[in-house]
Protein backbone atom coordinates (compact mmCIF):
# COMPACT_ATOMS: atom_id res chain seq x y z
CA UNK A 1 0.00 0.00 0.00
CA UNK A 2 1.14 3.65 -0.76
CA UNK A 3 2.03 5.19 2.16
CA UNK A 4 -0.07 8.25 1.60
CA UNK A 5 -2.80 5.98 1.34
CA UNK A 6 -2.49 4.88 4.40
CA UNK A 7 -2.08 7.48 6.07
CA UNK A 8 -5.00 8.79 4.62
CA UNK A 9 -7.43 5.78 5.99
CA UNK A 10 -5.24 6.13 9.39
CA UNK A 11 -6.85 9.89 9.82
CA UNK A 12 -10.28 7.99 9.58
CA UNK A 13 -9.67 6.64 12.52
CA UNK A 14 -8.38 8.86 15.13
CA UNK A 15 -10.99 9.14 18.50
CA UNK A 16 -11.18 11.46 20.71
CA UNK A 17 -9.92 10.14 24.56
CA UNK A 18 -10.42 12.34 27.64
CA UNK A 19 -8.09 13.44 29.32
CA UNK A 20 -9.57 13.29 32.83
CA UNK A 21 -12.40 13.19 35.16
CA UNK A 22 -13.65 9.89 34.01
CA UNK A 23 -16.62 7.83 34.66
CA UNK A 24 -15.73 3.99 35.16
CA UNK A 25 -17.60 1.11 34.10
CA UNK A 26 -16.75 -2.24 35.00
CA UNK A 27 -16.79 -5.36 33.34
CA UNK A 28 -18.40 -8.43 35.16
CA UNK A 29 -16.14 -11.20 33.26
CA UNK A 30 -12.99 -9.19 34.13
CA UNK A 31 -13.68 -9.20 38.20
CA UNK A 32 -13.44 -12.83 38.11
CA UNK A 33 -11.00 -13.64 35.25
CA UNK A 34 -8.38 -11.52 36.37
CA UNK A 35 -9.90 -8.85 39.19
CA UNK A 36 -6.80 -7.26 40.34
CA UNK A 37 -6.13 -5.70 36.86
CA UNK A 38 -8.96 -3.38 36.65
CA UNK A 39 -7.43 -2.70 40.42
CA UNK A 40 -4.28 -2.17 38.57
CA UNK A 41 -6.01 0.16 36.10
CA UNK A 42 -7.55 2.51 39.26
CA UNK A 43 -3.93 2.55 40.82
CA UNK A 44 -2.31 3.83 37.58
CA UNK A 45 -5.10 6.51 36.78
CA UNK A 46 -5.17 7.47 40.18
CA UNK A 47 -1.56 7.84 41.64
CA UNK A 48 0.38 7.73 38.92
CA UNK A 49 -1.21 9.93 36.39
CA UNK A 50 -3.13 11.78 39.15
CA UNK A 51 -6.59 11.54 37.51
CA UNK A 52 -9.75 11.53 38.24
CA UNK A 53 -11.88 8.64 38.06
CA UNK A 54 -15.29 7.74 39.56
CA UNK A 55 -15.44 4.01 40.79
CA UNK A 56 -19.43 3.54 40.98
CA UNK A 57 -20.52 0.87 43.39
CA UNK A 58 -24.21 0.95 42.17
CA UNK A 59 -23.29 -0.38 38.67
CA UNK A 60 -24.37 -3.68 37.16
CA UNK A 61 -23.47 -5.90 33.81
CA UNK A 62 -24.19 -4.55 30.45
CA UNK A 63 -26.01 -7.96 29.84
CA UNK A 64 -23.22 -8.31 26.96
CA UNK A 65 -22.37 -12.00 27.60
CA UNK A 66 -26.60 -12.83 27.52
CA UNK A 67 -27.26 -10.38 24.85
CA UNK A 68 -24.57 -11.61 22.85
CA UNK A 69 -25.83 -15.50 23.13
CA UNK A 70 -29.96 -14.83 22.61
CA UNK A 71 -30.78 -14.59 26.37
CA UNK A 72 -31.77 -10.97 26.38
CA UNK A 73 -33.46 -8.67 24.10
CA UNK A 74 -31.42 -5.48 22.91
CA UNK A 75 -34.43 -3.56 24.22
CA UNK A 76 -33.68 -4.57 27.85
CA UNK A 77 -30.05 -4.00 26.94
CA UNK A 78 -30.49 -0.51 26.14
CA UNK A 79 -32.46 0.17 29.27
CA UNK A 80 -29.28 -1.41 30.78
CA UNK A 81 -27.10 1.13 28.86
CA UNK A 82 -29.52 3.71 29.76
CA UNK A 83 -29.43 3.35 33.90
CA UNK A 84 -25.21 3.24 33.61
CA UNK A 85 -25.26 6.45 31.96
CA UNK A 86 -28.24 7.83 34.27
CA UNK A 87 -25.79 6.60 37.57
CA UNK A 88 -22.94 8.63 35.36
CA UNK A 89 -24.93 11.93 35.25
CA UNK A 90 -25.68 11.59 39.34
CA UNK A 91 -21.83 12.45 39.76
CA UNK A 92 -21.80 15.08 37.07
CA UNK A 93 -19.52 13.69 34.99
CA UNK A 94 -19.77 12.98 30.77
CA UNK A 95 -16.97 10.53 29.89
CA UNK A 96 -17.62 7.26 30.02
CA UNK A 97 -14.62 4.72 29.97
CA UNK A 98 -14.86 1.04 29.78
CA UNK A 99 -13.34 -1.69 31.19
CA UNK A 100 -14.66 -4.26 28.92
CA UNK A 101 -14.65 -4.55 24.88
CA UNK A 102 -17.69 -6.42 24.88
CA UNK A 103 -19.24 -3.85 26.88
CA UNK A 104 -17.43 -1.65 24.53
CA UNK A 105 -19.52 -3.20 21.38
CA UNK A 106 -22.46 -2.47 23.60
CA UNK A 107 -22.65 1.15 24.78
CA UNK A 108 -20.79 1.37 20.61
CA UNK A 109 -24.65 -0.08 19.47
CA UNK A 110 -26.48 1.41 21.65
CA UNK A 111 -25.52 5.02 21.02
CA UNK A 112 -25.17 4.24 17.33
CA UNK A 113 -28.95 3.13 17.35
CA UNK A 114 -29.84 6.16 19.44
CA UNK A 115 -28.56 8.45 17.03
CA UNK A 116 -29.55 6.92 13.82
CA UNK A 117 -33.15 5.79 15.10
CA UNK A 118 -34.14 8.62 17.05
CA UNK A 119 -37.74 7.12 18.25
CA UNK A 120 -35.70 4.44 19.49
CA UNK A 121 -33.94 6.42 21.89
CA UNK A 122 -37.60 8.34 23.15
CA UNK A 123 -38.58 4.34 23.62
CA UNK A 124 -35.86 3.12 25.76
CA UNK A 125 -36.23 7.18 27.85
CA UNK A 126 -39.68 5.49 28.32
CA UNK A 127 -38.04 2.29 29.32
CA UNK A 128 -35.98 3.36 31.77
CA UNK A 129 -38.53 5.68 33.63
CA UNK A 130 -41.08 3.02 34.11
CA UNK A 131 -38.43 0.83 35.62
CA UNK A 132 -36.72 2.84 38.03
CA UNK A 133 -37.80 6.26 37.35
CA UNK A 134 -34.68 7.84 35.77
CA UNK A 135 -33.93 9.90 33.28
CA UNK A 136 -30.21 9.97 31.65
CA UNK A 137 -29.12 11.68 29.12
CA UNK A 138 -25.65 9.82 26.95
CA UNK A 139 -21.96 10.41 27.80
CA UNK A 140 -19.78 13.29 25.26
CA UNK A 141 -17.35 10.90 25.22
CA UNK A 142 -16.99 6.68 25.15
CA UNK A 143 -13.95 5.21 25.69
CA UNK A 144 -12.09 1.91 26.17
CA UNK A 145 -9.19 1.68 29.22
CA UNK A 146 -6.95 0.41 27.10
CA UNK A 147 -7.26 3.64 24.97
CA UNK A 148 -6.52 5.88 27.95
CA UNK A 149 -3.26 3.60 28.71
CA UNK A 150 -2.54 4.36 25.31
CA UNK A 151 -3.41 8.21 25.20
CA UNK A 152 -0.68 7.66 28.51
CA UNK A 153 2.07 5.17 27.17
CA UNK A 154 4.76 8.10 26.71
CA UNK A 155 4.09 9.03 30.44
CA UNK A 156 4.31 5.57 31.30
CA UNK A 157 7.49 5.34 29.80
CA UNK A 158 8.97 7.98 32.02
CA UNK A 159 8.03 6.48 35.25
CA UNK A 160 9.03 3.87 33.85
CA UNK A 161 11.72 1.19 36.46
CA UNK A 162 11.37 -1.72 33.80
CA UNK A 163 11.18 -1.94 30.04
CA UNK A 164 10.37 -4.64 27.16
CA UNK A 165 14.17 -5.54 26.71
CA UNK A 166 15.52 -8.73 27.17
CA UNK A 167 18.91 -8.49 29.80
CA UNK A 168 20.85 -10.77 28.61
CA UNK A 169 20.66 -10.10 25.28
CA UNK A 170 19.77 -6.24 25.01
CA UNK A 171 16.91 -6.76 22.74
CA UNK A 172 13.61 -5.83 22.43
CA UNK A 173 10.99 -8.48 23.47
CA UNK A 174 9.12 -9.77 20.67
CA UNK A 175 5.68 -9.48 21.41
CA UNK A 176 2.00 -10.21 19.77
CA UNK A 177 -0.53 -7.96 20.16
CA UNK A 178 -4.24 -9.54 19.76
CA UNK A 179 -7.04 -7.05 19.69
CA UNK A 180 -10.67 -8.06 21.03
CA UNK A 181 -13.32 -8.62 18.56
CA UNK A 182 -15.63 -6.13 19.86
CA UNK A 183 -13.16 -3.32 20.37
CA UNK A 184 -12.42 -2.76 16.67
CA UNK A 185 -14.51 -4.55 13.77
CA UNK A 186 -18.24 -3.95 15.34
CA UNK A 187 -17.58 -0.27 14.92
CA UNK A 188 -14.01 0.30 13.27
CA UNK A 189 -14.37 4.12 13.89
CA UNK A 190 -14.70 3.58 17.84
CA UNK A 191 -10.98 1.63 18.11
CA UNK A 192 -7.51 3.51 17.58
CA UNK A 193 -6.62 2.60 13.85
CA UNK A 194 -10.13 1.02 13.13
CA UNK A 195 -9.85 -2.90 12.57
CA UNK A 196 -7.68 -2.18 9.30
CA UNK A 197 -4.74 -0.87 11.50
CA UNK A 198 -5.45 -1.18 15.19
CA UNK A 199 -2.28 0.57 17.59
CA UNK A 200 -3.77 0.85 20.86
CA UNK A 201 -1.85 -2.29 21.83
CA UNK A 202 1.07 -2.32 19.54
CA UNK A 203 1.38 1.59 20.57
CA UNK A 204 1.72 0.86 23.65
CA UNK A 205 4.61 -2.28 23.68
CA UNK A 206 7.02 0.34 21.00
CA UNK A 207 6.90 2.72 23.55
CA UNK A 208 7.83 0.36 26.27
CA UNK A 209 10.53 -0.96 24.45
CA UNK A 210 9.22 -4.17 22.75
CA UNK A 211 9.02 -5.56 18.79
CA UNK A 212 5.24 -6.26 17.82
CA UNK A 213 5.02 -9.32 15.52
CA UNK A 214 3.28 -9.59 12.64
CA UNK A 215 2.10 -12.89 11.59
CA UNK A 216 -0.45 -14.39 9.24
CA UNK A 217 -3.46 -14.82 11.97
CA UNK A 218 -2.53 -11.73 13.71
CA UNK A 219 -6.30 -10.58 13.07
CA UNK A 220 -7.89 -14.29 13.66
CA UNK A 221 -10.64 -14.51 16.44
CA UNK A 222 -9.62 -16.06 19.90
CA UNK A 223 -12.47 -18.06 19.37
CA UNK A 224 -14.77 -16.84 22.94
CA UNK A 225 -17.49 -16.57 20.44
CA UNK A 226 -20.21 -16.57 23.36
CA UNK A 227 -22.14 -19.27 21.87
CA UNK A 228 -19.56 -21.34 21.24
CA UNK A 229 -18.23 -21.58 24.77
CA UNK A 230 -21.84 -21.24 26.68
CA UNK A 231 -22.83 -24.25 25.16
CA UNK A 232 -19.74 -27.15 26.80
CA UNK A 233 -21.02 -28.86 23.28
CA UNK A 234 -19.96 -26.18 21.23
CA UNK A 235 -16.17 -25.59 23.11
CA UNK A 236 -14.28 -27.50 20.41
CA UNK A 237 -14.67 -24.16 18.31
CA UNK A 238 -13.45 -22.02 20.71
CA UNK A 239 -10.50 -24.25 21.37
CA UNK A 240 -9.62 -24.88 17.39
CA UNK A 241 -9.63 -20.76 16.84
CA UNK A 242 -7.06 -20.47 19.89
CA UNK A 243 -5.14 -23.42 18.23
CA UNK A 244 -5.01 -21.77 15.00
CA UNK A 245 -3.14 -18.54 16.26
CA UNK A 246 -0.99 -20.51 18.18
CA UNK A 247 0.15 -22.42 15.43
CA UNK A 248 0.49 -19.60 13.41
CA UNK A 249 2.15 -17.60 15.98
CA UNK A 250 4.33 -20.26 16.85
CA UNK A 251 7.61 -20.18 14.32
CA UNK A 252 8.10 -16.41 15.64
CA UNK A 253 9.29 -17.16 18.87
CA UNK A 254 7.07 -14.34 20.63
CA UNK A 255 7.78 -13.77 24.59
CA UNK A 256 4.33 -12.96 25.35
CA UNK A 257 0.91 -12.35 24.45
CA UNK A 258 -0.62 -9.12 25.24
CA UNK A 259 -4.26 -8.58 24.80
CA UNK A 260 -7.48 -5.56 25.49
CA UNK A 261 -10.36 -8.35 26.47
CA UNK A 262 -10.67 -10.14 29.35
CA UNK A 263 -12.25 -13.42 27.41
CA UNK A 264 -9.30 -13.14 24.60
CA UNK A 265 -6.67 -13.32 27.78
CA UNK A 266 -8.40 -15.62 29.75
CA UNK A 267 -9.19 -18.18 26.42
CA UNK A 268 -5.36 -17.97 25.21
CA UNK A 269 -4.26 -18.43 28.59
CA UNK A 270 -6.34 -21.37 29.51
CA UNK A 271 -6.12 -23.18 26.30
CA UNK A 272 -2.68 -23.45 25.87
CA UNK A 273 -3.11 -25.90 29.04
CA UNK A 274 -5.70 -27.94 27.53
CA UNK A 275 -4.10 -28.50 24.00
CA UNK A 276 -1.06 -29.42 26.07
CA UNK A 277 -3.14 -32.44 27.88
CA UNK A 278 -5.06 -32.88 24.28
CA UNK A 279 -2.04 -33.22 21.88
CA UNK A 280 1.16 -32.90 24.39
CA UNK A 281 2.26 -29.45 22.47
CA UNK A 282 3.81 -26.72 24.34
CA UNK A 283 4.26 -22.83 22.62
CA UNK A 284 6.66 -21.61 24.71
CA UNK A 285 10.61 -22.37 25.52
CA UNK A 286 11.84 -24.97 28.30
CA UNK A 287 8.03 -26.75 27.98
CA UNK A 288 6.23 -23.35 29.36
CA UNK A 289 3.80 -21.42 27.49
CA UNK A 290 3.48 -18.03 25.72
CA UNK A 291 2.10 -16.02 28.85
CA UNK A 292 -0.58 -13.89 27.89
CA UNK A 293 -1.10 -10.77 29.73
CA UNK A 294 -3.80 -7.86 30.02
CA UNK A 295 -2.37 -4.14 28.91
CA UNK A 296 -2.80 -3.32 33.04
CA UNK A 297 -0.16 -6.46 34.31
CA UNK A 298 2.10 -5.52 31.20
CA UNK A 299 1.93 -1.71 32.60
CA UNK A 300 1.93 -2.55 35.94
CA UNK A 301 5.21 -4.78 35.06
CA UNK A 302 6.64 -1.98 33.51
CA UNK A 303 5.80 0.44 35.97
CA UNK A 304 7.19 -1.73 38.72
CA UNK A 305 4.55 -2.62 40.87
CA UNK A 306 4.81 -5.73 43.12
CA UNK A 307 4.04 -8.52 40.16
CA UNK A 308 1.86 -10.67 42.78
CA UNK A 309 -0.78 -7.80 43.48
CA UNK A 310 -1.11 -7.70 39.60
CA UNK A 311 -3.02 -11.09 40.14
CA UNK A 312 -0.12 -13.17 37.67
CA UNK A 313 -0.51 -16.06 39.83
CA UNK A 314 -4.32 -16.58 38.34
CA UNK A 315 -2.99 -16.83 34.69
CA UNK A 316 -2.61 -20.57 33.60
CA UNK A 317 0.48 -20.14 32.17
CA UNK A 318 3.33 -18.82 34.00
CA UNK A 319 4.99 -15.42 34.21
CA UNK A 320 8.30 -15.87 35.91
CA UNK A 321 10.24 -16.62 32.87
CA UNK A 322 9.23 -13.78 31.44
CA UNK A 323 10.10 -11.86 34.50
CA UNK A 324 12.96 -12.91 34.62
CA UNK A 325 13.61 -11.79 30.59
CA UNK A 326 13.29 -8.46 31.61
CA UNK A 327 15.13 -8.91 34.96
CA UNK A 328 11.83 -8.18 37.48
CA UNK A 329 12.77 -9.34 41.08
CA UNK A 330 10.29 -11.28 42.33
CA UNK A 331 9.57 -13.81 45.38
CA UNK A 332 8.21 -16.92 44.52
CA UNK A 333 7.65 -17.65 48.56
CA UNK A 334 4.80 -15.00 47.70
CA UNK A 335 2.92 -16.33 44.68
CA UNK A 336 0.35 -17.97 46.41
CA UNK A 337 -0.49 -15.77 49.83
CA UNK A 338 -3.48 -13.70 50.10
CA UNK A 339 -4.25 -10.12 51.34
CA UNK A 340 -3.08 -11.33 55.50
CA UNK A 341 -0.30 -13.04 54.09
CA UNK A 342 -2.13 -16.57 54.45
CA UNK A 343 -1.24 -19.29 52.16
CA UNK A 344 -4.32 -18.99 49.86
CA UNK A 345 -3.83 -22.63 48.31
CA UNK A 346 -1.46 -24.12 45.53
CA UNK A 347 -2.98 -25.75 42.26
CA UNK A 348 -2.23 -29.01 41.09
CA UNK A 349 0.15 -29.23 37.98
CA UNK A 350 -0.40 -29.91 35.00
CA UNK A 351 0.95 -32.93 33.38
CA UNK A 352 2.76 -31.52 30.33
CA UNK A 353 2.46 -27.50 30.24
CA UNK A 354 5.36 -26.92 32.66
CA UNK A 355 4.66 -24.01 35.53
CA UNK A 356 6.56 -22.64 38.18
Amino acid sequence: MKIDGKQNIWKEYQKEIPDDNYYYARSCIRQNFFPASEETFLKIIKEVLGKNIYDDAHQTTCTGIAYHSDLVSFDTTMTVVARQFSLMNNVQLKNFVISCVTSFGIYSEAMETWKNFPETLEKTKEHLKNATGRDFTSPEIIAHTSDIIYKYREQIKEKAKFHLVNKNTGKPLRVVEHIGCHYAKIFPSKGIGGAEFPSVLSGMIESWGGEIIDYPERRHCCGFGFRHYIIKENRGYSLSNTKVKFDSMEPYKPDFVITNCPGCTFFMDRWQYVIAEMDNKTYGENGFGIPVLTYEEVAGLVLGFTPYTLGLQLHQVSIEPLMDKIGIPYDINEKYLGFENEEIGRPEKPKVLQVI
